[in-house]
């Protein structure tokens, strides 16, 4: 049984890691929260987390059955999450620069006119969690390593395994989140401009890329 949970495990985890990319995730949803304080990085960083457990568990439990419903391929799945990572990464680029905020209390009176706990509120799930954190590369594994159940369905340990991979994945997404500010302070007002830029062009060409690969696959041809 050990034997089994333990691969079980390793095979979600190992597959899911590098495509989500936790890191990766937390600077760029730095990008799109630079004057953020810490409690509100917090925040942000909890809903990512549990939103990005449920939709993993949901696409290794029911993604298949769901995409076949509904007609949806994987290539089309990656289109679509390309195109959308692209646009925001593209609205990024062009965003014209940010003023450092002087003072807490005057950061205090601008969030409280302007909303801004509420706007990042509603921001959690899309697009920091789709598809910035759990894009449509991390849907089509979490779909694919969910399809490799036994023909008998699966098995206690096998969903015990998949409860623990996605409860440590997601506890890594939430801990890079949580502290990601924390490169803002070393960076500087001058530094994080120039970081801001670079992450937003970033995302554009991930976007591209995986929007690439999925048409490329409708296309019939292979992605280079």
């Amino acid at each position: 049984m050990w034997n089994e949970f333990s691969h079980a495990f390793l095979v979600i985890f190992t597959s899911l890691l590098p495509v989500i990319n936790p890191p990766g995730a937390a600077l760029m949803v730095l990008g799109l929260l630079p004057h953020a304080s810490p409690a509100q990085r917090n925040r942000v960083a909890r809903g990512v987390a549990l939103n990005s457990l449920v939709m993993l568990a949901v696409s290794i439990g029911i993604g298949a059955w769901v995409l076949s419903f509904f007609g949806i391929s994987i290539p089309v799945l990656r289109l679509a999450g390309g195109m959308v990572i692209a646009a925001t990464g593209w609205r990024l680029l062009n965003a014209p620069a940010q003023q450092e905020r002087t003072t807490l209390a005057g950061a205090a009176e601008a969030e409280a006119r302007q909303g801004f706990d509420a706007s990042i509120e509603s921001q959690t799930f899309y697009p920091f969690t789709l598809p910035l954190t759990v894009g449509p590369g991390a849907i089509a594994v979490a779909i694919a390593v969910g399809t490799t159940s036994p023909a008998k369905g699966p098995e206690a340990v096998h969903v015990a395994a998949a409860g623990c991979a996605l409860v440590v994945l997601c506890a890594l997404i939430y801990f890079c989140m949580r502290y990601a500010g924390r490169l803002q302070s070393l960076l500087g007002r001058t530094g994080m401009q120039v970081m801001l830029r670079l992450l937003a062009f970033v995302i554009l060409c991930i976007g591209v890329q995986i929007g690439w690969y999925g048409l490329s696959e409708l296309l019939g041809r292979p992605a280079a």
